[in-house]
């Protein structure tokens, strides 16, 4: 049968649907860019998918940071999930991811389509092709620029891409932990499972093709938790490829499942008489194989020192992880947890490729060093990085540019992020169009430390012993207002709150019965949950707008027709169980 192929033209094209390539999506679609968001599997979220169901995480490394959670899309999406899904099910987290991609405007989502060609032309990418495996359609998607958030830089390789893959030398980045030669050594893959208390004792006979395991085999490998485990059963990396062996890879860790259960229920006493496995992954999670070279690569050395770049456009903050060679055949301990100290900044120049010209790369393809990829390559960062990608990438649409060019607007570009609450490490927002600046602010209320000026100090969140939001005293009857006067009249067409949602805190999604206990159990109480808005000529209220039942940190006001007024007062009247109103920050615009 002869197969054609449906042509499809988007402005830009993102392949890879995990957490990098949702977010980077839903950044390009909102800033206006006509986008096209390509998964070869039936969920979204990539190793948080309900297929894998590793937790989503991050910079504040367990909670172990403080005031160092993600903001900005990957924020917004914890938030959704955690008002719906406090029961931690990865299967309704694959419909939150669905629904905030299916329902944005600008943007087509194609699941179960896997991209299979590359068409270039002088080193830039002219299309790719792609076939929808439920529906037996074949696509070919036509872009100004691509977006490779695939994990396995499969997009980047194809076009060509340079790419580098294992372990760098020492000398090569002056890295002192690296190996001293370099080798091909990757990080394996990992196959979750999950547990169930029957409430009476159920015996597990093991299957015959399954490992044995003793006690001494797993010494230094925790199973005390029975109930989800264990991301250290891992395999691949070094005779097995993590991608061309995959499918073996998966093969040999349900042999480990099976055999490490088998030893959780025969091999002695850990209180498993009454579980059973409930739930086994059959797609292992990845953690290494290709990194796209870009402009910049970022090193350990950036990492330690805790370097601001000029073109800063994300950042990271979780250790270089860095899992022994081999996984479950070492006798090592499975991974050595090498401390950056601080949170670290990412810059522009590793998000693109130095020569595909039309190529943006995320997630954990980006253009890092082995050392630096054991701490960008978790979820959380992988996140901010889209969003910085998906932004850049409406640029490039608005303003007729390459990937690289936007190294010559890079101000602007981390405006826009700053703008939409991400935290830019290093960076105070000075936007001159943000005509917050300008205002006296004054409070009804305040508590000593948390005064209402800090909320146009240009800083979002709380750093170090620098406290950078208003909080107010304990509610009244009438609530608590927060007031900016221009001294002027002024134009406003947009209003944007960042409102306190306890960024010290985690609300990952996960299947760790040990997280979820160190977790604060139930929504975010600091949230401002029902506010109002005042706009003000004269003393007198020119125009108004009221938001009940908010859960988002991140509010934006975008008001039909400007509103010409000298003042603008917020007003909280309740939150989600905090006794006092805070605010981060207010923008004007």
């Amino acid at each position: 049968m002869n197969y054609t192929f449906e042509t499809r033209q988007y402005e830009i094209v993102v392949v890879g649907g995990g957490i990098s390539g949702v977010c980077a999506a839903l950044a390009a679609a909102r800033h206006g860019a006509k986008v096209a968001l390509i998964q070869n599997r039936s969920v979204l979220g990539g190793n948080a998918s309900s297929e894998v169901r590793m937790h989503i995480c991050g910079a504040d490394y367990h909670a172990s940071k403080q005031n160092a959670r993600e903001t900005g899309i990957i924020e917004e999406i914890l938030l959704d999930n955690r008002l719906i899904n406090p029961q931690h099910s990865f299967s309704v987290l694959d419909t939150v991811l669905w629904e905030k991609v299916t329902f944005q405007d600008n943007l087509d989502l194609f699941l179960n389509t896997h991209m299979t060609d590359v068409e270039m032309d002088s080193g830039r990418i002219l299309s790719i092709k792609a076939e929808q495996t439920t529906t037996e359609r074949r696509f070919e998607f036509f872009a100004n620029n691509f977006v490779d958030t695939s994990g396995d830089a499969v997009l980047s390789l194809r076009a060509g891409a340079d790419i580098r893959t294992g372990r760098e030398a020492r000398h090569e980045y002056d890295e002192e932990l690296a190996p001293e030669q370099a080798d091909n050594v990757m990080m394996g893959n990992t196959l979750m499972f999950e547990s169930k208390d029957m409430g009476y004792p159920v015996p597990f006979k093991k299957p015959s093709w399954a490992n044995t395991y003793s006690e001494e085999d797993l010494k230094d490998r925790s199973h005390r938790d029975i109930t989800a485990g264990y991301w250290w059963i891992e395999l691949g990396g070094t005779e097995l490829n993590t991608t061309r062996d995959g499918e073996v890879i998966r093969d040999e860790l349900l042999k480990a499942v099976y055999g490490i259960w088998d030893h959780i229920k025969n091999g002695g006493d850990h209180g498993a008489d009454n579980y059973v496995l409930d739930w086994v992954g059959m797609l292992p999670g990845k953690r290494d194989s290709r990194r796209v070279l870009g402009d910049y690569v970022l090193n350990a050395n950036d990492l330690f020192g805790a370097r601001v770049f000029e073109d800063t456009v994300a950042y990271g903050g979780w250790p270089m992880d860095m899992h022994v060679k081999d996984g479950l055949k070492s006798k090592e301990s499975p991974t050595k947890w090498i401390e950056t100290n601080d949170m670290y900044a990412i810059p522009y120049r590793s998000l693109y490729s130095r020569n595909i010209s039309n190529l943006f790369v995320g997630g954990r393809n980006i253009s890092a060093s082995h050392m630096a990829f054991g701490s960008t390559r978790v979820m959380a960062t992988c996140g901010v990085i889209g969003q910085a990608i998906g932004t850049a990438a409406a640029m490039t649409i608005e303003k007729s540019l390459s990937p690289r060019e936007v190294n010559t607007h890079i101000q602007e570009l981390q405006h826009r992020l700053l703008k939409d609450d991400c935290y830019l490490f290093g960076i105070q927002d000075t936007d001159p169009n943000n005509l917050a600046l300008q205002a006296t602010v004054s409070a009804t209320s305040q508590q000593e430390g948390y005064e209402a000026g800090k909320v146009i100090n240009g800083f979002q969140r709380n750093i170090g012993e620098q406290r950078n939001l208003w909080a107010s005293q304990p509610l009244s009857p009438e609530g608590e207002t927060l007031t900016l006067d221009f001294g002027k009249t002024i134009k406003a067409s947009e209003v944007i709150l960042n409102f306190d949602s306890n960024l010290s805190n985690e609300i990952m999604i996960t299947i760790s019965k040990p997280n979820k206990a160190a977790q604060r159990e139930g929504f975010p109480l600091e949230i401002v949950k029902d506010y109002r808005i005042d706009y003000l000529q004269g003393g007198q209220v020119v125009h108004q707008h009221s938001v009940t039942e908010n859960h988002l940190r991140h509010n934006k006001i975008a008001l039909d027709q400007p509103v010409n007024c000298d003042a603008i007062q917020i007003t909280v009247t309740a939150t989600h169980g905090d006794p006092c109103a805070r605010i981060f920050e207010v923008k004007v615009f």
